[in-house]
């Protein structure tokens, strides 16, 4: 259908129930792909039932193969659909529409689409059962009728006329509490009437009293949805025509989640419990997740700014991304094919900063703006002041994260800034590689990601510090969180505290040939701008010559060690492999591994390390002689070279 309510058995995930417009419901069976239709029909001498467009549909949290469906009477089955229970009368007002008066009168029976293309009234169209009271059950009409039941359906009691309540809006959503079995929410929507105004209303006696909590609620935004928090009984969230809106105190006040979410209907909103995850959905046929959002349990209703601290941080599973289509993302699929952003294997860190940081020139600025406001001079700044504005240090924010024995893993730098805000890290080391200021003018998915490797799982601390002009301040002492490994692979490995500690040798020994690899570049660099030099130098060539070749022939042999033999590769004749490319080998096959490393891969380690000391060796010979050979360039008056030492004893 057009994206109705689903809902999935909470003991067998492979048991959905699915529905299309005016009340069509199937249960599709995820294993086999199978689907069976379970929409109740009427019995025998009744009148047909009147479907709303998107019916409501609730499965029981107190037994298993219970659902609760509703088109203007309330079904209940026992059996996964199977035979459906009529638990009620007709719940509605029982209105004829073609009595009602749409633009101050009542339309001729021929005015266009009047009664095609949409749903019937007098209709349920939101649904609750108790999580705590399986008898306890309230529902909601589209003509703006509240009924309540407390014993299963025997009796329904109507709640009408709600002070502040629009007269027959539509009742959007009831949501019995999971915290309080005499707490009821409902939110009204009175858009089809004109009125765009939030109505939300809470009862703690079920029913018998209520009072509004739309309080400061925009005046322009109808209410879809509600959810409480399954912790704080007094954390509750609301989806409206704009956007979703927390409330810390029951709805005594509201503040938009605005972050990364686009202006949209938010009809509907559940939440991942283990994560403590909100999720989103929306009219845009598209949902979001705010991931743990734990963090507004803390949050009071102040006009004091809170400390600054780090909120508690919730476990962070750690596991190897795949790359299903063979290389990461998207792979070569194109624009057309969709793939969604996931949060990947990352602690969320949130912290608060209590203070703004404003710098000397903003001050001026400041300053200045309101004298030009008063038509008064504006004095230049003296020199002094000048030099300090534009040699201000800027602070940042240090977040130092270390294992429990203390050793840093890593450190994260965020600018300085008033208030919430939210960071990820990756639970990866550093990568050591030689410094690359450079980026790729285009993304090339073979090249792959200087990052470290995953840290072992266990418990880590956090903490905040202030770096400014030099100086560190402690703003948060350390907390504590848990890195966690995800339960997903056949063969993990046993010791994974070994694995790790071989992943950092790997890593560690490839950051060394990367140096060396730079030093040689460099000096292999080096020889066309001094071939260009000798060219011009005003002495004979034989005099430069001779510790030109030699050094040009150390270079082939290193060349030669440490990369391998091309042009044995370009006659496919076989030789033995180098230093670099077998620890290349090693590094690809078991970095983003949780398995142990295999005996080919600490046997072949073993080889490079053994294999790259006389390399080694050679390229700290080939810089002395080309210091040497930079010496005799300088003495014979040669131009100036890159790279050549500018005082050379």
């Amino acid at each position: 259908g057009d994206g109705f309510e689903s809902q999935i058995d909470p003991e067998n995930p492979n048991i959905v129930y699915a529905q299309s417009q005016y009340g069509w419901l199937v249960r599709y069976d995820k294993l086999s792909g199978e689907e069976v239709g379970i929409k109740p029909i009427a019995r025998k001498g009744e009148l047909d039932y009147k479907w709303n467009w998107d019916a409501p549909l609730a499965v029981s949290q107190h037994k298993s193969g219970r659902l609760y469906f509703a088109a203007n009477k309330v079904f209940r089955s026992d059996d996964y659909g199977n035979s459906w229970d009529v638990i009620s009368d007709d719940l509605s007002r029982k209105i004829d529409r073609n009595k009602l008066k749409v633009y101050d009168r009542v339309l001729s029976v021929d005015a266009v689409a009047k009664n095609g293309s949409t749903s019937p009234y007098g209709t349920i169209v939101a649904l609750s059962e108790s999580p705590i009271d399986e008898n306890f059950i309230v529902i909601g009409t589209d003509d703006g009728l509240i009924q309540i039941t407390e014993n299963s359906g025997k009796t329904w009691r109507k709640i009408d006329n709600i002070p502040d309540a629009p007269a027959q809006s539509y009742v959007n959503s009831v949501y019995l509490s999971q915290h309080d079995v005499n707490v009821i929410y409902v939110a009204f929507n009175h858009h089809k009437y004109g009125d765009f105004k939030p109505y939300i209303f809470k009862s703690s006696d079920r029913g018998n009293s209520w009072v509004s909590i739309s309080s400061n609620l925009p005046i322009r935004g109808s209410v879809y949805s509600i959810e409480e928090d399954h912790v704080d009984s007094n954390l509750i969230f609301c989806g409206t025509e704009f956007g979703v809106f927390f409330s810390p105190d029951s709805g005594g006040n509201w503040k938009e989640l605005a972050n990364g979410l686009p202006t949209i209907a938010v009809r509907d909103i559940a939440i991942q419990r283990r994560e403590n995850d909100l999720v989103l959905g929306t009219f845009g046929r598209g949902f979001y997740v705010l991931d743990d959002y734990s963090v507004l349990r803390s949050i009071e209703n102040s006009y004091n700014d809170p400390a600054a601290q780090i909120f508690d941080v919730r476990d962070a599973l750690m596991w190897e991304k795949a790359n299903p289509l063979g290389l990461p993302g998207k792979a070569f699929q194109g624009d057309n094919f969709y793939l969604a952003e996931n949060l990947d294997p990352v602690a969320i860190f949130t912290y608060n900063f209590d203070e703004k940081f404003e710098s000397l020139k903003s001050k001026r600025q400041k300053a200045e703006k309101k004298l030009i406001k008063e038509s008064k001079d504006v004095s230049y700044p003296t020199y002094n002041e000048l030099y300090d504005e534009m040699n201000e240090a800027k602070p940042e924010l240090v977040f130092t994260i270390r294992d429990n024995k203390e050793n840093v893993v890593k450190k994260i730098y965020r600018n300085l800034s008033k208030g919430l805000s939210r960071f990820h890290w990756d639970l990866r080391y550093e990568d050591n590689s030689p410094i690359n200021l450079s980026s790729a003018s285009f993304y090339n998915p073979f090249a792959g990601v200087s990052e470290g490797t995953l840290v072992n799982p266990g418990t880590y601390t956090i903490d905040m510090s202030i770096l400014k002009a030099g100086e560190t301040t402690k703003v948060v002492d350390p907390l504590s969180f848990n890195v966690v490994a995800l339960n997903n692979t056949v063969m993990p490995a046993d010791d994974r505290e070994s694995k790790v500690n071989f992943q950092r040798k790997v890593s560690k020994l490839q950051a060394e040939m990367g140096e060396y690899s730079r030093k040689f570049s460099e000096i292999s660099n080096k020889m066309p701008y001094i071939d260009e030099a000798i060219k011009k130098v005003e002495k004979p060539v034989d005099e430069i010559s001779k510790m030109v070749w030699d050094v040009k022939q150390s270079i082939k042999e290193v060349n030669l060690k440490f990369y391998g033999d091309n042009v044995k590769s370009r006659l496919d004749i076989q030789s033995y492999l180098s230093p670099y490319s077998r620890l290349g080998s090693v590094a690809y096959y078991q970095k983003y591994s949780t398995a142990a490393p295999t005996k080919t891969h600490m046997d072949s380690y073993e080889i490079a390390k053994e294999e790259f000391q006389p390399v080694k060796l050679m390229i700290d010979e080939l810089k002395v002689k080309m210091t040497d050979l930079e010496k005799q360039l300088k003495d014979m008056g040669a131009a100036y070279t890159p790279g050549r030492p500018k005082a050379i004893n």
